[in-house]
This record gives structure tokens, sequence and C-alpha cells, in this order.
């Protein structure tokens, strides 16, 4: 079978990769073409077009850029066409990714969507392409099975959630070689993880590294994002007791005693990776107060989410300060919180259905082409 990926961001490459393996084992005949990254490039097949070269973030971006994406659909449109794939498979990345499925519904080709696009938390007008354009949804989440059987009366298809694989699968991390290589000393480490676009992350260090002097029993490590230069991060790095490492997070999660997280896809990782956590959010202030009135979620983190109650605190917008962080840091510092963090933590992983969901989907789709 011919499979056509297409994968926008590096979320995408990662669990596009793992999905990719699964196709080439369970079909050996595979001819596979993807939009993705270095991950999915090292599995095999045909790489078209690199993500880093597809990411523009927020309004004034996409405008600046709007001639290159309205290329970037074209040339797709034009490439799936010449390779005639079986299946086309979307995963998540929406603002594309809808707009290829509407091209491709009306082409007679088969759309299978891989990682649902959060219409649960805004735009949830998206719902009417969705029936009109997917045949076949393979969601991660499991209150997303509700949203859309219940409530949109569309089939899905429940398969986990992949990051619970790529920990699980990953090569263990010697933490004596991994604490010498960036020179950590012997002291219970606190990973920051401050996002991946500038703006984001010069607006949560700033909160984050405010409390470094309050704990001169632990050492901070920023993680940097592979999509920044280290000169950007230097800006930081002047205060004693803050170390960096770039590009090697899930590293140094498997170390971290604890962490102050930028709400996102983090905070499921490193609740996975069993580390109690704070999570943070603060952004421009016309932003936030548009967010406010569009998102009626609950909450920010998908920890909370995924078990619909607050296990790990959120300080959001001004509750962002030196004060809350340094007191929320603290608890989750102690024991009696640390245990409780964890065994919510256990109760997670079992809602997110275990692991296998690469394998799961793979199946679906072969199954769905036969």
């Amino acid at each position: 079978m011919k499979y056509y990926i297409i994968a926008g961001e590096a979320s995408g490459d990662l669990h596009g990769s793992n999905l990719m393996k699964e196709l080439f084992k369970q079909d050996p005949n595979a001819e596979i073409r993807f939009w993705g990254g270095d991950l999915m490039e090292t599995v095999g097949g045909t790489l078209v077009k690199h993500y880093r070269n597809l990411a523009f973030m927020g309004f004034a971006e996409v405008v600046q850029n709007l001639k290159t994406i309205l290329n970037n659909i074209k040339f797709c449109k034009q490439d799936i066409k010449a390779f005639s794939p079986d299946a086309i498979i979307f995963i998540d990345y929406p603002g594309f990714n809808m707009r290829i499925a509407d091209w491709a519904k009306k082409e007679g080709f088969k759309t299978h969507y891989y990682i649902s696009p959060q219409i649960w938390a805004w735009k949830e007008n998206r719902i009417k392409a969705i029936k009109r354009d997917v045949d076949h949804m393979y969601i991660i989440l499991p209150f997303e099975k509700d949203f859309y059987e219940k409530k949109h009366n569309f089939a899905v298809d429940f398969v986990g959630h992949p990051l619970i694989d790529a920990i699980h699968n990953r090569p263990q991390t010697d933490a004596l070689a991994f604490r010498k290589e960036f020179d950590l000393d012997d002291r219970p480490v606190i990973a920051l993880l401050p996002g991946s676009r500038k703006q984001e992350i010069s607006k949560m260090l700033e909160g984050m590294l405010s409390v470094v002097s309050d704990f001169p029993d632990y050492q901070f490590v920023i993680a940097g994002a592979p999509s920044q230069e280290y000169s950007f991060y230097q800006q930081f790095l002047g205060k004693s007791n803050i170390k960096f490492i770039s590009n090697r997070t899930y590293d140094l999660l498997s170390i971290a005693h604890a962490a102050l997280v930028t709400s996102g896809t983090a905070t499921l990782e490193t609740a996975l990776f069993k580390v109690p956590e704070v999570v943070c959010y603060k952004g421009n202030w016309i932003s936030y107060q548009i967010a406010k009135r569009i998102i009626t979620l609950k909450y920010i983190s998908l920890v909370n989410l995924i078990l619909d109650k607050e296990i790990v605190k959120e300080l959001i917008q001004d509750d962002f300060n030196t004060k809350n962080i340094r007191t929320e840091l603290q608890k989750i510092l102690t024991p009696e919180h640390r245990e409780n963090l964890l065994k919510q933590y256990d109760l997670l992983e079992e809602k997110l259905g275990g692991e296998g969901a690469s394998n799961k989907t793979a199946a679906l789709i072969i199954k769905s082409l036969t």
C-alpha cells in the first residue's frame, strides 16, 4: 500500500516516526511519502518537506508568510496526486491539514486523521469539516471519545496516547553520565520547561528564574528548545545555580526531582516521567483576554483535563508570580505532596490506555484498506 503522511510540527514528527515504523512492520510492501522531520526521515520513506519550513505561529506571522503557505498547499495537492496514495494520514497540524483533507475527500482519496485537532478547546465548528472530510479519526485522549461520539455523533477510534510508547521505548538515560556531561552536581534537579517560541520563553523564564535564590539546595536546569539557538538563552544564564541543556528534555526529565512547566504537551510528558510539576502560563494581555473568552475549558494542562480535576497546580497570567511560584514549588518538594501526585500520575497513565498507540493505529489503517 501507498501512504502519504503530513506532520507539520516536532511532536508530529515524533508520533509520525513511530507510526511509520509500525506501517513498515505490518505492511512489508508499504511505500511512504511524508511531510515531517528528522525522526520520520530516519525511519525511511521519502521526505517531501521538513516541518521547520512549515511552522508559522500567530496571526501576524501567518499573514507575512501567506504566499509561502498557499504555495505549500498547492504543491502538496500536486504531490499527492502524482503519488496517488491508498491512504492520506494527517497528524494534528489542523490549519494546513484540514485544507488538504477538504480537497482530498473531493478527489476521492481515503483520509485518516491521527491525533485529533483540539476542537474541544476551541473552533468546535470544525466538527462539520471533520465529519465531511475525514473517513477515520484516531484519538489519543480518553475524553475525546464522548466529545465526538456522544456530542457530535461521529465514530472515532481511541488508540491510547503515543507519548507512552515514545517514553517507554526510549533508551534509558545513564544518570551519572548525563550529570557529568553537563556538569551537574549531586543536588536534586528542578527542570524548567519554558516552551519553544522566543516570546513565550522570555516571559516564562522571567518568572521561573525569579525563585532560584530561594532554593539553594537544588539546581535549576533550563530545557532548551531545538528550534532556538544557544545565543538566545545566554541572556538568562547570568545567575548562579542555573544550567542549560538543549534538545535533551527527556533525558533531563528522567533525572529531575521537580519541574516548572509551560502549559502544553510538556505538562503531560512531565507527568509520564513521574516528575511533580507546577504548570505555568502567562501570555500577552490582549491575547489572554481573547483566549479566555473563546476557550471555555476548566483547566489548561492535559494532566488536569484528562483526570477532570486539579492534580497539578496551574499558575495562569497574574497568578504566575514569584510568591505563588515559590509557594507551589515548595509544596511539590514535600514528601507527602509528592507521594499523592505520583499516585495520580499512575491513574493518569491508566486512563491514557497504556502502550501500543502506534501499533493500534497502523493496524486500523491497514485493515480499512483491505
